[in-house]
C-alpha cells in the first residue's frame, strides 16, 4: 500500500550530501521503497541513496513529496513526516556570507607603501603569512587501465579500505570535519554509486568503471540550478580518488602534501580529504583559483579560521612561488614581493587580529557579568536537542527554555518515553554540567496537536492549554516526566511547568512527579535527587501571590511574551490592537520588579525568557530589575554578554527605578533613548588606548596601530573606514604641531565610543610635515554627535602644548594611568 506526504525544502543550501546523509539514514531503517519527488523539475530519486537524493537538484523552498510503497509504508510515512518537520531543517545551516570587498577600503597605511597586491574574491576571512607553494593535483585519468582478472575483488578490497579509513577519521574528527567525512562515507556506501560501478566491472577495469560513474554523476551535478550542488562534484572526485589510490597503490601520484613551515597553498581547488590531511599548525592560507564560496573545503577553511581567496590565476603567482607572502582574507588580497614597510604593516595587522580574537573569545568563555562584577546568567532558548551544541559554542551558560512541545507537533502520535529521553539526554550532555530548564509540553493555544483532538476555541490563548490539559492526558504527562527524570542523571536538570495560575495546579503537578519518582524507584531506574521544579510566570494572578508560590517551587521564569499580552489584555497577533503590545509598559516593569524582589526575599531564583531578553537596548532595565538569568536565541548570546560587560549594576538599578515611575510607554522609551545617546560605556580616555613605550617605524604604522586598537577595544565597528577618515584629514593638512607632538583627529560616524588614543614613541618618526619628527601622538576620534567636544578638546590641547612645562610633564609621566589623570585634569574632561 502506498502512502505519501508533501513538504517544502527548508534547507538553505538544498539537499546536498550532508543533509542527504541524514535523510538516507532516517529512510534506511524501513523496508519499503521510498522515493523523493521534486515538483519544481519533476526529478525523483531513491531516498535511500545519498547521490540519488542529491541528483534531484532539490533547492531551498522547492515543493517535494516523499512516496512510500511497501509493507511498512504507513509506519515509515509517520516517522519521516516527523523527521522532516522537526529535524531535517537542522541538518544544515546557511553559510555566513563574506561581505563584498568594496565594504572595506584598502587602508592608506598599507597603500602608501606601494605594495604588490593580487586581488581575489574573499571566501574565508583572516590573516596569514607563509611560503607560497603550489599544490599538485592528482589527474584521475592516469589511473585508467585495461581490464584484468578479479576486478570485482579489487574493487571490493579498495572499497572496504576506504570505508575503514573514513570511519577511523570520523572517530577523531572535529564537528565540521566529522560532518563532511560522514557525508563522504555516505557517498562511498551509496547504493547508486556502488551499484553503478559494480555493474560495469564485467566489461571495465575498476579504474575505468569508477571514472565512468564519476563522469556521469559530475555531469548530472553540473547541470544543477544550484551553484552549491555544482560544487559537490569535488566531493564525488574526492571519494573516487580515495577508491582509486587504494585500488592502485602502485600508481605514482601525490597522496598528500606535508607542510614543515608556515605555508600558503595555491591550488585550483582542494578536496575536503586533501584539506583535512594538511597540518593546520603550518597552514596559513589558501588561494583556490577556481573554488566557490560553498565548497566543502571552503566550509572547512572557515571552521578552522584559514583565510581563503579565489579568483587569482596561478600564472599571476608564478614568480612568487616559494617566497614569503601575506594573505588578507578581509581585504581580499595576496601580498607578494613585500618590502620591509609592507611586512611591518601585515605583522602589525596579524598582531591586532590576534588581540581582537582574544577580546571576542573572552565573552564566549567568561561568565556574564557587568563591568562592576554583578553576575547575570545568559542562557539559550532551544526547541530541540540538536540546537544545544551550537548554543553552548556561542557562550550560553545554560538552557533557559527547552520548548519540548516541538517534539509533539507535526506528527501522527506522541513521542514515546525513549524518544523523549534521548532528546533530553542529548541536550544535557551538550550542556556539560550547565543547567538545562526543560519546560513540559505547552500544547494547545497556538500549538494545536491533531492526535489529541483538543476542542476548537474562540480564544485559545486563554483557554484549554499547557498545564490545564495535563489532567485529561495524565499518562502523556507522566511519560514526559519519566523521560525527563531518567535523563536528569546526565546533567543539571530543572523542570518548568507552563501556564500555572494557581497553587492547586502546582500541587497537582508535584503529586504526579512523586508518583513517577515512586515508579522509577520501584523499577530501580536512577534519576537525579537534585532535580528542581519551577514555573513560568506568565499569568498575572501569579505575580500577586508569588510569596505563596515560593513555598511550593524552587525557581521562576518570567515569560515576557505571554505575560505582556495577558497583563495588558492585548492579543499580539491581532493587527487591530497589536500596537498596544509593548513590554516597556510601566505596569509590566513594576510587575517584573515585584516578582523578582519577592522571590529574592524567599531565596528563590528568577529568570526571564522571551524576545525581550535579546534586546540590548532594554538590557539595562532587565539587569536593574535584579533578574538572575536572561535567556534568548543562541545567536544573540555573545553580543548580550559583551553589552552586559559595558553596564554597571548601580546605573541599571537607578534606570529601572526611573522607568517604573514613568507614566507611559513613550516616557520609558524616551528614557532609554536618552540613556543610550548619553551613555559613555567606555571612557573618553581609557588605559586600553594608551601606549607608553610604542614601537612604530613610521606615520602609517602609528595610525594603523592606534585605529586598529580602537577596533580591538570595540570602540569602532569599522576600523578600515575610521582610518580612512583620519587620512582624509591628513590629506588636507598635516596634524604635526611641532615640539615632537602630533594630534591626528576626526569627527566620524565610524567611531562608536568617542576616544582619545595616546602613544609615546621609543624612537621619533617622520610625520611628513614641516614640523619635524614626532615622538608623542595624541589621536582624537570623536563621534559626529559630539562635534562641539571635538573642537574644544583639540583647541585646548593645542593651547596646552605651546607650553614646555606641560609637554615635559606629559612626557615624564610614570605610567599610562598618570598620563590619563594629567590630561583629564588639564583639559577638564
Amino acid at each position: 500500500m502506498k502512502h505519501q506526504f508533501a513538504f517544502r525544502c527548508e534547507l538553505p543550501n538544498g539537499i546536498h550530501a550532508r543533509p542527504a546523509t541524514h535523510l538516507e539514514k532516517a529512510c534506511g531503517q524501513f523496508d519499503c521503497q521510498i522515493t523523493l519527488v521534486n515538483h519544481r523539475n519533476n526529478h525523483q530519486g531513491d531516498a535511500k541513496s545519498v547521490l540519488s537524493l542529491v541528483g534531484t537538484d532539490t533547492l531551498l523552498d522547492d515543493a517535494c513529496t516523499l512516496i512510500f510503497d511497501g509493507n511498512d509504508s504507513e509506519q515509515a510515512c509517520r516517522a519521516l513526516e516527523d523527521f522532516i518537520s522537526t529535524e531535517f531543517s537542522h541538518c544544515d545551516e546557511a553559510l555566513t556570507p563574506v561581505a563584498s570587498i568594496g565594504e572595506f577600503p584598502l587602508p592608506q597605511s598599507l597603500m602608501r607603501h606601494q605594495p604588490t597586491l593580487l586581488h581575489g574574491t574573499r571566501l574565508a576571512t583572516g590573516l596569514g603569512h607563509g611560503k607560497l607553494i603550489e599544490f599538485s593535483h592528482t589527474n584521475l585519468n592516469q589511473f585508467a587501465t585495461d581490464i584484468c582478472e578479479q576486478e570485482t575483488e579489487r574493487f571490493q578490497t579498495a572499497h572496504q579500505k576506504v570505508i575503514d579509513q573514513l570511519s577511523a577519521m570520523a572517530a577523531t574528527a572535529s564537528h565540521h570535519e566529522k560532518d563532511i567525512i560522514t557525508a563522504h562515507l555516505a557517498i562511498v556506501n551509496d547504493s547508486s554509486f556502488i551499484n553503478g560501478i559494480t555493474s560495469l566491472l564485467s566489461t571495465h577495469s575498476t579504474a575505468n568503471a569508477i571514472l565512468a560513474i564519476v563522469d556521469k554523476l559530475s555531469t548530472q551535478l553540473q547541470q544543477s540550478a544550484s551553484a552549491y550542488l555544482q560544487e559537490r562534484v569535488l566531493d564525488i572526485r574526492d571519494v573516487a580518488t580515495q577508491l582509486l589510490t587504494c585500488a592502485y597503490p602502485e600508481v605514482q601520484c601525490q597522496r598528500e602534501c606535508k607542510l614543515t613551515e608556515p605555508t600558503i597553498i595555491l591550488a585550483s581547488d582542494l578536496t575536503p580529504s586533501q584539506f583535512i590531511g594538511l597540518d593546520k599548525t603550518h597552514l596559513q592560507g589558501l588561494v583556490l583559483t577556481h573554488a566557490g564560496s560553498t565548497s566543502h573545503t571552503v566550509i572547512l577553511a572557515r571552521a578552522f579560521g584559514i583565510p581563503t581567496l579565489s579568483g587569482i590565476e596561478a600564472n599571476q603567482c608564478s614568480s612568487a612561488l616559494k617566497t614569503q607572502a601575506f594573505i588578507d582574507g578581509q581585504l581580499g588580497v595576496l601580498a607578494t614581493e613585500c618590502s620591509e614597510p609592507v611586512q611591518r604593516y601585515f605583522q602589525r595587522a596579524l598582531m591586532l587580529n590576534q588581540q581582537e580574537k582574544k577580546q571576542k573569545e573572552q565573552f564566549i568563555h567568561q561568565p556574564a557579568v557587568t563591568n562592576d562584577g554583578h553576575r547575570v546568567e545568559i542562557a539559550a532558548n532551544i526547541a530541540c536537542s540538536i540546537e544545544a551544541p551550537a548554543a553552548f559554542a556561542t557562550g550560553a551558560e545554560g538552557v533557559g527554555l527547552f520548548r519540548t512541545e516541538m517534539l509533539f507537533m507535526d506528527r501522527h502520535s506522541a513521542p514515546d518515553e525513549d524518544e523523549q529521553f534521548n532528546h533530553y539526554r542529548e541536550a544535557l550532555e551538550a550542556a556539560e554540567g550547565k543547567p538545562v530548564i526543560i519546560r513540559t509540553m505547552d500544547i494547545g493555544g497556538d500549538k494545536p496537536i491533531e492526535y489529541l483532538n483538543l476542542p476548537q476555541e474562540t480564544n485559545p490563548f486563554l483557554g484549554y492549554r499547557a498545564v490545564r490539559i495535563y489532567p485529561q492526558f495524565e499518562q502523556l504527562f507522566r511519560t514526559q516526566l519519566r523521560a525527563i527524570l531518567r535523563a536528569s542523571v546526565f546533567g543539571s536538570t530543572k523542570i518548568m511547568i507552563p501556564m500555572i495560575q494557581s497553587i492547586e495546579e502546582i500541587r497537582w503537578v508535584k503529586q504526579q512527579l512523586k508518583h513517577v519518582q515512586a515508579e522509577l524507584d520501584r523499577d530501580n531506574i536512577a534519576y537525579s535527587s537534585q532535580l528542581q521544579l519551577g514555573i513560568m510566570v506568565e499569568v498575572p494572578s501569579v505575580a500577586f501571590i508569588i510569596d505563596q508560590f515560593c513555598q511550593e517551587v524552587d525557581f521562576f521564569s518570567i515569560g515576557s511574551n505571554d505575560m505582556t499580552q495577558y497583563l495588558l489584555a492585548v492579543d499580539r497577533d491581532n493587527g487591530q490592537v497589536s500596537h498596544l503590545y509593548n513590554s516597556l509598559a510601566p505596569a509590566f516593569l513594576r510587575m517584573l520588579g515585584h516578582v523578582v524582589k519577592t522571590a529574592h526575599e524567599h531565596n528563590r531564583w528568577v529568570g526571564l525568557c522571551g524576545e525581550l531578553g535579546a534586546d540590548n537596548k532594554v538590557l539595562p532595565l532587565l539587569v536593574g530589575s535584579g533578574l538572575d538569568e536572561i535567556s534568548m536565541s543562541a545567536p544573540k548570546i555573545t553580543a548580550t554578554k559583551a553589552a552586559l560587560h559595558g553596564l554597571t549594576l548601580a546605573h541599571c538599578q537607578q534606570l529601572f527605578e526611573q522607568a517604573c515611575q514613568c507614566p507611559t510607554i513613550a516616557d520609558v522609551t524616551a528614557l532609554l533613548d536618552k540613556t543610550s545617546a548619553t551613555a559613555q560605556d567606555k571612557p573618553l580616555l581609557g588605559i586600553d588606548c594608551v601606549f607608553k613605550h610604542a614601537d612604530f617605524a613610521n606615520k602609517e604604522e602609528a595610525i594603523q596601530a592606534l585605529v586598529g586598537n580602537l577596533g580591538v577595544q570595540e570602540r569602532t565597528d569599522n576600523a578600515y573606514a575610521l582610518e580612512d577618515d583620519i587620512w582624509a584629514r591628513e590629506a588636507v593638512f598635516s596634524t604635526g604641531l611641532g615640539h615632537g607632538f602630533a594630534i591626528p583627529h576626526t569627527k566620524s560616524d565610524n567611531i562608536r565610543h568617542s576616544s582619545i588614543s595616546i602613544a609615546q614613541l621609543q624612537t621619533p618618526i617622520d610625520w611628513q610635515s614641516d614640523s619635524g619628527d614626532v615622538d608623542f601622538i595624541i589621536m582624537l576620534t570623536l563621534n559626529k554627535a559630539q562635534g562641539d567636544q571635538h573642537m574644544r578638546i583639540f583647541s585646548g590641547l593645542a593651547r596646552k602644548l605651546i607650553h614646555q612645562d606641560f609637554r615635559d610633564k606629559l612626557r615624564n609621566c610614570d605610567d599610562e594611568a598618570a598620563m590619563i589623570q594629567m590630561l583629564e585634569q588639564e583639559l577638564a574632561l
